[in-house]
């Protein structure tokens, strides 16, 4: 896979500051081609900025594209201050905080990248009906070993099983890279699984 320098630079930066949870680089190019498909005047919101290296495959995916509005949250300061000093273009925003405070509103996001506990462990049904209908949802790290305990084992099955059996997304679980699921929020009326 070859891998673009906006992100080989954020890898590298998230490298030197000893942050070893950034994104995947197959979740990476799924992540890029799913941002690429978002519609005119759309609006993706990433849960976990990390490093920015999720985020630097978001920009990868747009292009040269200026109509999406892209707002990525990170709780930790510190590791927030490592993606910022990336520097992005227009319509990058990256807000430190508490990743529920951006799915507190429905029908607001084309996609969501959830990558935090906040919106996949905890709010993950806020996190659901903040997309738009026909909005999508991606989430990783669901067959994580490296770092999984009997904590994050209970919390990947709580979300398998919320994702999975929710009447309001269309989802299917990907057996690659780190463990995906990705959801299609569906549209009202729409047929009930």
């Amino acid at each position: 896979m070859d891998v673009p320098e906006r992100v080989r630079v954020a890898e590298a930066r998230a490298r030197e500051a000893g942050f070893g949870l950034s994104c995947d680089a197959g979740t990476g190019a799924l992540l890029a081609v799913l941002a690429g498909a978002v519609p005119p005047g759309g609006r993706i919101l990433e849960l976990g900025t990390g490093a920015g290296v999720g985020l630097s495959w978001i920009v990868e995916g747009l292009g040269d594209r200026d109509d999406v509005e892209v707002t990525s949250v990170e709780l930790d300061a510190a590791t927030a201050a490592v993606a910022i000093g990336l520097g992005w273009p227009d319509g990058i925003r990256i807000e430190v905080g508490d990743a529920l405070a951006h799915v507190d509103r429905p029908a607001r996001w084309d996609l969501v990248f959830a990558d935090a506990q906040g919106g996949k462990w905890e709010g993950l049904a806020d996190t659901v009906r903040s997309l738009r209908p026909g909005g999508v949802l991606l989430v990783d790290d669901m067959t994580p070993a490296r770092f999984m305990d009997d904590e994050h084992r209970a919390k990947t099955a709580e979300v398998r099983a919320h994702l999975l059996a929710s009447p309001d997304v269309t989802a299917v679980e990907i057996g690659w890279s780190t463990g995906l699921i990705l959801c299609s929020r569906r549209h009202p009326g729409g047929p009930v699984a």
